[in-house]
């Protein structure tokens, strides 16, 4: 077997789960046989929003009274019968956030306990539905999810910020369908799929306090306005009884399906973990050195064999290059594993794009860091200034599928023969 084909199979196992975990078949099945009494208003809000409400209007057909799609910029693929289809930024909300989520407060208004909103989450929903709470300004929000992004903090703790100064977050919006039931079905990009910190809860009890986001003021030193500070002292609903909320597709199926897409092309897979959560940089070396005793000692496997990891790695910034997390840890592992043959390393993620970049992320092998250096391009000095994808790019390294349509955290792939 070439290295060409071991790099082929690795992206091929990429794609293949990817295709497993899009979320038609999974809200077409949550949706089957009900039947709903009074209007029925579609709301989907995330990077796979266009996707999950398509599905659900195939099912649901002329039922559905209207609905509002709100996705991320470039992931609309068409019209979709009887919902308005808009774009907005992310991970930085922009003007166009705030108008998408007042175009979905307004299909919700006036509606009776006989109605029912069919309220489609994905990863992203966060900086795409969002309505600032009295006295905090779009400018606000933007400072915030700026210095949340560069502190390295988690999802969970980007979420719990994020809930108190929004008016739809947080149990806030479920609140607001009130008295129309929500049946809330979410795709996961939380590890440990907590229901309260998908795309920060619209429609679920929110789980967090005051005192835990004070807590990620001061763990990761962020600086707040007095204004933003009061804000985060409110609390957040503790109950929102009109709500049902169905969890759907998950980094724990997507892990599955890349072992099962391994087995069939001959290597012995093993799932190594659903929920790596830690620095980029870190977690590629440290799958970089699992590759090296691979082929030295033949274990935790002997080759030809898969090591499957899946979550969501953090970067730490530190220069204003171009890049994101799977970049990064493609590009680490590619340090550790330089000059050994018969490793390759793919770090991608599920929806498509991976930080600021048309890249879902990266595959390295033991040839990489000859390559780049034959270029004059360090790894080292390429991680210090974050421009990940840049060093990638140059030596045809990149994984690009273009928007999934799905978005269930990353996927890490050891190759090795």
């Amino acid at each position: 077997m070439s290295m060409n084909q071991l790099k082929q199979d690795a992206l091929d196992i990429v794609q293949s789960a990817i295709q497993t975990v899009l979320p038609d078949a999974a809200v077409k099945k949550a949706l089957d046989g009900k039947t709903f009494s009074g209007k029925v208003i579609v709301i989907s809000i995330g990077k796979a929003a266009w996707t999950m409400a398509n599905a659900a209007v195939q099912v649901l057909g002329d039922s559905v009274t209207k609905g509002v799609v709100l996705t991320k910029y470039g992931h609309s693929m068409g019209k979709i019968p009887h919902c308005t289809v808009l774009e907005a930024g992310h991970p930085v909300l922009d003007e166009n956030t705030l108008l998408g989520t007042q175009a979905v407060l307004q299909a919700v208004e006036g509606l009776s306990e006989e109605d029912t909103v069919i309220f489609l989450i994905s990863g992203g929903g966060s900086a795409l539905f969002e309505l600032p709470e009295a006295g905090i300004s779009l400018a606000d929000l933007q400072d915030v999810s700026r210095q949340l992004l560069a502190s390295g903090a988690d999802i969970v703790a980007f979420n719990t910020i994020r809930k108190r100064l929004s008016s739809v977050k947080g149990g806030k919006f479920g609140a607001i369908c009130a008295p129309a039931k929500v049946l809330a079905i979410a795709l996961s990009d939380i590890l440990g799929d907590r229901p309260d910190a998908i795309a920060s809860g619209p429609a679920y009890p929110d789980a967090t306090t005051c005192a835990d986001a004070l807590a990620i003021v001061e763990k990761y030193h962020l600086s707040f306005p007095p204004h933003v500070m009061a804000q985060l002292s409110k609390e957040t609903p503790k109950e929102v009884p009109n709500c049902q909320t169905l969890i759907t597709g998950s980094v724990s199926q997507l892990c599955a399906a890349a072992a099962q897409k391994a087995a069939s092309l001959g290597y012995t897979p093993m799932i190594l973990s659903t929920l790596l959560d830690c620095e980029a940089k870190e977690a590629g070396a440290f799958l970089g050195s699992i590759g090296l005793t691979i082929q030295k000692e033949h274990a935790p496997l002997a080759p030809p064999c898969a090591l499957i990891c899946g979550g969501e790695t953090i970067v730490r910034l530190t220069g204003k290059g171009k890049g994101g997390r799977n970049q990064e840890m493609a590009l680490s592992a590619a340090k550790t594993i330089a000059g050994t043959e018969g490793i390759v390393v793919a770090c991608a993620g599920s929806d498509g794009t991976d930080g600021p970049t048309d890249a879902a992320g990266g595959i390295t092998d033991g040839t990489t860091l000859q390559k780049l250096s034959d270029l004059g391009i360090s790894i080292d000095q390429i991680l210090q200034d974050n421009d990940s994808n840049a060093a990638l790019a140059a030596v045809d390294s990149l994984i690009i599928t273009g928007p999934t349509g799905t978005n269930v955290n990353d996927l890490y792939l050891l190759l090795c023969k």
